[in-house]
């Protein structure tokens, strides 16, 4: 993924201010492939328990293992990659099962979620702006700024969950297709960041919206079977196949920075 999808740089810090270091790792390639690869966990991973176990224990589950990860994050006082991972699989998880009930058992139409969810983002942005001043990422420190940026990580995984739905089942594209189109979306804040359109921080929050539903829909065209569009290897397996790959990502991408390091020490 395009570097351009970074934040801003942070403002220099004042003489004698000793300045937090943001809580969400670095924005860069790496961070982008395990994005993708957790919203496609999470997609099938919900998937397989909501059809292996009782949905409203599934649904319960998710949100209680949700709860303790976010917890554990709040309370670490500095980035830790793979508790950062593990609550965003999380977020994952249950931005799908909130989607999908309220779509199955409330009957809502995935048009009206999507945009619901996307009024609710933008509000949210809105406010985080007018108490924080910057929803850039590199200043996500203390707990009033982390509250902030959880809560629109969670919308977004539930507004990505809707508008894939919407695409590939509502509007019957199918999932293959509609992964595709969303490959072509998330392109458009690079182009638009590279011809200054577009801040970095709107592209960032772009990018970090359309991923949902890119990694969902092929990871769906993947898990599914036949008759709704798919290849038929399983969710199960697909799930266990993408947390392989997102533990192989985050091992690549810590060996990286730690060279990277050692570099600038030197």
């Amino acid at each position: 993924m395009a570097h351009s999808y970074a934040p801003t740089a942070p403002r220099p810090a004042a003489p004698g201010e000793v300045r937090a270091a943001s809580k969400v790792p670095a924005v860069d390639g790496w961070f982008w492939l395990v994005k993708i690869l957790t919203t496609g966990m999470g997609e099938t991973l919900s998937d397989f328990l909501a059809k292996t176990f009782d949905p409203a224990l599934a649904v319960a589950a998710a949100g209680l293992l949700l709860a303790v990860t976010l917890l554990v994050q709040l309370r670490t006082r500095r980035c830790v990659p793979g508790l950062y991972w593990a609550v965003v699989v999380m977020v994952s998880v249950f931005g799908t099962m909130v989607a999908d009930v309220a779509h199955v058992a409330l009957g809502i139409p995935y048009a009206v979620s999507a945009g619901s969810l996307a009024v609710a983002l933008a509000a949210l942005f809105v406010l985080w702006h007018l108490v924080e001043g910057s929803l850039a990422i590199d200043r996500v420190t203390g707990l009033r700024r982390e509250l902030f940026y959880w809560a629109a990580v969670l919308l977004t995984f539930a507004l990505g969950t809707a508008l894939g739905d919407l695409t590939a089942a509502t509007l019957g594209l199918g999932y293959l297709v509609a992964g595709l189109g969303f490959a072509v979306l998330i392109a458009i804040p690079a182009v638009a960041s590279r011809a200054r359109w577009v801040g970095p921080v709107a592209g960032f929050w772009w990018a970090y919206v359309l991923t949902r539903p890119l990694g969902a829909s092929f990871a769906d065209w993947l898990g599914v079977g036949a008759d709704r569009g798919g290849i038929g290897l399983g969710t199960g397996p697909v799930s266990l196949a993408l947390a392989v790959l997102m533990a192989v990502a985050l091992a690549l991408s810590a060996r990286s920075h730690r060279r990277a390091a050692g570099l600038t020490a030197h």
